[in-house]
């Protein structure tokens, strides 16, 4: 649907951490009480300030880590904002930050710098959007948006703007892909002609569920209207709100949540940018009885114009992973936990080449991620996944996504920066 102006954000719904209330309670006065305190010390003309939309365990991790690191990165949490009571006073309590149910207020804020989106995926591209013009900076958690057309307005905004926006596929500030690039463009792998990578697991049930919540009261302490946003209307549903990862209507499941992280690295290493077509097959193979639309099981095939395949792989029902490689015919790379390697082809009659070994100095880290995106604040430094790159995952993910859907082979319009049939 078409994006429009509401008064108030809808919030990633997954739940905090699993410790008991009275444990967290008091845990997160001691580090509130330090937060508030931190305001006080010098340096405070140079420090940034967040403020936080979206309360739930996703943002908690951002909190958490934005916490640990302020003195260290001179950052403070002044704001946070959630639909859902219970969420909004449970950051508050954490961060010492302002509480908010409107995130408008947030971003009218003199204290707020940069905001941190860790809502679903829906609301994305409008608060984005809403940010931008705001002024203020922005760290949004991947995927940029839920469509190609959403991102489209999403970077027509940034483009040629003051504000800097990081899209958080946090594996990108590690500098495993930037380096795999060289060996690339070097012609260290010959002509590549395959990527193939997964992100599967093995779970008690369909991509990520959450339990029940007795205190979910829709109309006392929580604005359901709001949340659906701009999708259809309806009544009151837990699981939408506690798993809308399930369904295509808030999320693009296993290829917008999952896939993006993974297709961004291979982007990044391989230098691309649109992929000209795509096929996906899969279905919901295991947990059949689950609410929710998406598939459990699914595979995509992506032909970018360099003349080489991407090929991405997922189960939720299967946990054991394949390989993470980069083919060429001189020679194949392959991601390790540690960094990467590459091992040269035997082809006849050429002597065979050395391995390499690359030691990573990054990791799939949040802290390191904003950080990124505060030395392009202060000091206009490059961005790890700036909105462009952001784009490019999204329109990867979608094409899968609407090729499953309509049992269509599709591709990419360069003219119109659209997904049509093939």
């Amino acid at each position: 649907p078409p994006l429009r102006r509401i008064p108030e954000a809808a919030f990633y719904n997954r739940p905090m951490d699993s410790v008991s209330r009275r444990g967290f309670l008091v845990a997160s006065s001691a580090v509130a009480v330090t937060a508030k305190s931190y305001s006080q010390v010098t340096g405070a003309n140079e420090r940034l300030r967040v403020g936080v939309i979206g309360c739930g365990g996703m943002a908690n991790g951002h909190m958490r880590t934005l916490l640990r690191n302020r003195q260290a990165d001179n950052v403070e949490i002044t704001a946070v904002c959630d639909l859902y009571q219970k969420r909004l006073d449970a950051a508050a309590q954490l961060t010492g930050g302002k509480p908010h149910r409107h995130y408008h207020d947030v971003l009218s804020s003199s204290d707020v710098d940069y905001v941190l989106i860790a809502t679903p995926e829906h609301w994305h591209a409008r608060i984005c959007l809403d940010a931008a013009e705001a002024g203020k900076h922005i760290y949004c958690e991947k995927p940029m948006t839920r469509t190609v057309e959403q991102a489209k307005k999403v970077v027509q905004k940034i483009r040629g703007g003051k504000v800097k926006m990081q899209v958080g596929v946090q594996g990108m500030s590690d500098d495993s892909y930037i380096t795999a690039h060289r060996y690339v463009q070097d012609g260290t792998l010959g002509k590549v002609v395959l990527a193939q990578i997964d992100y599967s697991r093995n779970g008690r049930d369909l991509f990520v569920t959450h339990p029940p919540d007795p205190d979910l009261k829709p109309g006392v302490n929580l604005d359901w209207k709001t949340w659906l946003g701009d999708t259809h209307k309806q009544p009151f549903d837990a699981d939408r709100f506690l798993n809308w990862r399930r369904y295509y209507e808030y999320s693009g499941g296993i290829s917008g949540d999952l896939f993006v992280h993974r297709v961004t690295r291979m982007i990044r290493s391989l230098g691309l940018n649109f992929p000209a077509f795509g096929v996906a097959t899969g279905g919901r193979w295991f947990f059949r009885e689950t609410p929710g639309d998406i598939p459990d099981t699914i595979t995509v095939l992506l032909e970018y114009p360099q003349n080489l395949t991407i090929q991405l792989v997922s189960s939720m029902a299967s946990g054991r992973p394949i390989d993470h490689l980069i083919r060429g015919h001189k020679a194949c790379l392959q991601f390790t936990r540690t960094g990467f390697t590459i091992t040269p082809e035997r082809l006849p009659g050429t002597p065979a080449g050395e391995p390499i070994e690359h030691k990573k100095t990054g990791a799939e880290d949040i802290g390191l991620h904003h950080r990124n995106l505060m030395a392009a604040i202060r000091r206009n430094e490059p961005l790890n996944c700036d909105c462009q790159t952001g784009y490019y995952g999204v329109v990867a993910s979608e094409m899968g996504n609407l090729s499953f859907r309509k049992r269509n082979y599709v591709k990419w319009d360069t003219r119109k920066e659209k997904i049509v049939n093939a």
